[in-house]
């Protein structure tokens, strides 16, 4: 159970002590990397402090850049980044940044399941180790661009349950969690989707698609990530540079 903070021996005012429970909190890892913390209205109540010293102690993590403020959802964890090569190896919402746009995510189902015999063997794992199913709709500039679903094993982001993925990148999450992807695999090809999930895509079931299929492996060559992803053409430009060897 938590102590109010006039029973913490900190010589600085309550919203500092404040800053360095829940600093400290981050660091133990009692508040995981792309996670809310609690809100206002609980932090208050379980320390004795009034919200607008809650208010301070967080945007004094927020300046830091230990904390975000997302608008409607709540005060996030971040964690420590580390510089990346975007040129060769990005995620959706990286690719998209670097064009000058504006991109985002629906997400149409997050859950554990089995790996099942296909996955076991994609992932090396056993059949009925857990792996994260995630099922999206990407937009760019509020225009449905793929519709994509990818696939984690859970040993490799326990905590992603309890990320919200409107909020991070899978690309943002994996630098959080110090996941270094060494090279990934991709292969193109045509497909069509059934109205149901067409619709997403506000397309018809007939409207050929680009099915982008991802493999992403670790330095130690164990696969992280499985994805496909069902491209509007209309909205895809792709560019590949071919040289001498």
């Amino acid at each position: 159970m938590s102590k109010p903070l006039s029973n913490i021996d900190y010589q600085s005012p309550m919203y500092l002590q404040l800053r360095e429970i829940i600093r400290t909190k981050i660091e133990d890892g009692e508040f995981p990397p792309g996670t809310a913390i609690p809100t206002e209205n609980e932090l208050a109540k379980t320390y004795g402090i009034n919200r607008l010293t809650v208010r301070n102690g967080i945007t004094a993590l927020v300046n830091e850049g230990l904390l975000k403020r997302i608008q409607g959802k709540g005060v996030y964890v971040l964690g420590e980044k580390r510089e990346q090569d975007l040129e060769t190896l990005e995620g959706f919402s990286e690719m998209v940044r670097k064009k000058n746009a504006d991109p985002s995510s629906h997400i149409l189902t997050k859950s554990l399941r089995t790996a099942g015999h296909k996955y076991g063997r994609i992932f090396n794992i056993n059949p009925a180790d857990q792996i994260f199913y995630i099922k999206r709709v990407n937009y760019i500039d509020k225009e449905p661009y793929s519709l994509e679903e990818i696939y984690i094993p859970q040993y490799v982001v326990p905590e992603l349950e309890d990320i919200d993925l409107t909020v991070f990148s899978i690309y943002e999450i994996y630098d959080f969690y110090n996941i270094g992807i060494s090279y990934s695999q991709q292969t193109l090809d045509l497909t069509q989707l059934d109205q149901s999930d067409a619709r997403f895509l506000d397309v018809d079931s007939s409207t050929p698609l680009l099915l982008f299929t991802n493999i992403s492996y670790s330095k130690t060559e164990e696969v992280i990530e499985y994805s496909r992803s069902c491209t509007r053409p209309d909205k895809a430009n792709y560019k590949v540079n071919f040289r001498n060897p």
